[in-house]
């Protein structure tokens, strides 16, 4: 089995603003133990993936602190992006290093910042995923079986009949729904959480990229011929400048009729937000949940940051404040997803220090 990991770590997570920066992102930040979110993807390929056979792909501004946090990963396999062209391109770049690499290689490509419990359950849902991809030559994903109507995940939908055990055909993507469409989706039975995991050979990845995204085909191809020569940065940046920023499930995933699902039986979360980390917490009698010293006085639903200063809360509910030692965040719970509008807030009025 020819099977290589790539990561994909190149976002910001302004909705994890303050504490998520630029150069210190949320994949970088230890949200939940003592290692940080891609440190944890990463050893939950123990096992089952060669640390050679794990690429990064990032941007300029993070790759020197993942290096740091990943010293166990060849430098070599820690790539920088020129710039941001959402996944689409990302994928397709991880894709033409790996087939210069192996031929008949296998891709598993994970978000660098998911929290995922039942590790064990975790690879035995990769290996048979792979197993299925390389047989079939088929692109497949992995599927969460929703517990509630959550508005901030993408859905998929799915035949009623299992093609292999646990392994279905896709019939449709949906967006992020409204509540009353998210509840609908719950009780149908039929819709998954969209995971944004997915495995597939090298080959029928770059067939679907020929019939769907011929646009950004020509840059790859131009970069794969260029790969271990002088003129390779170059190339890469001039490919760069031409593609569109597309995701992967728009890109490809929503328009393929080769896209299968794979149910995820494990305990997951995106950690999308402060929210999900306040759902994540530990909480006392009246639901608050805090880091560091926190007095609380008539004050519920509520979670409370601030590693530094002793903090009291008198009479609030449903609150989020997350202090840093140059900013200062409150929120209302339920505008946590809003927290990126403060980032381009600061970027609007060139506070970049802030960002």
């Amino acid at each position: 089995m020819n099977a290589y990991a790539v990561i994909m770590a190149g976002g910001v997570g302004s909705r994890f603003w303050p504490k998520s920066r630029e150069k210190n992102p949320k994949q970088l930040l230890k949200i939940f133990s003592e290692n940080s979110m891609i440190q944890e993807t990463v050893l939950r390929l123990n096992g089952i993936m060669k640390k050679e056979n794990i690429f990064i792909i990032t941007n300029n501004a993070q790759r020197e602190g993942i290096i740091e946090q990943l010293s166990n990963i060849p430098v070599e396999n820690i790539i920088a992006e020129p710039f941001g062209k959402n996944t689409a391109a990302c994928i397709g770049l991880a894709a033409v290093i790996i087939k210069s690499k192996c031929e008949n290689a296998i891709m598993i490509t994970l978000p660098a910042d998911h929290l995922i419990k039942d590790v064990s359950i975790f690879q035995q849902t990769i290996k048979d995923a792979i197993e299925f991809a390389e047989q079939n030559q088929r692109l497949v994903t992995i599927g969460i079986n929703p517990t509630r109507p959550e508005t901030g995940y993408g859905y998929i939908q799915i035949e009623e009949s299992p093609i292999e055990d646990s392994i279905f055909k896709v019939l449709r993507f949906a967006e992020k729904p409204n509540l009353e469409t998210a509840e609908r989706f719950l009780e149908s039975g039929d819709f998954f959480w969209n995971s944004g995991m997915f495995i597939w050979s090298v080959d029928t990845i770059m067939k679907e990229f020929n019939q769907h995204m011929p646009d950004l085909v020509e840059g790859l191809d131009n970069i794969y011929n260029a790969i271990n020569k002088p003129e390779y940065n170059d190339v890469l940046f001039n490919a760069y400048g031409q593609f569109k920023s597309i995701s992967i499930d728009y890109g490809i995933m929503e328009k393929s009729q080769n896209v299968y699902l794979i149910k995820g039986n494990f305990d997951w979360n995106d950690v999308g937000s402060w929210e999900a980390v306040y759902q994540l917490a530990e909480k006392d009698e009246d639901e608050n949940a805090s880091e560091g010293e926190v007095f609380y006085e008539s004050t519920k639903g509520s979670f409370i940051s601030t590693k530094k200063k002793f903090t009291a809360v008198l009479g609030v509910e449903n609150l989020i404040v997350i202090e840093t030692e140059d900013a200062l965040l409150i929120c209302d719970r339920n505008k946590a997803q809003d927290v990126k509008v403060v980032v381009d807030h600061l970027k609007l009025n060139k506070k970049t220090e802030l960002t």
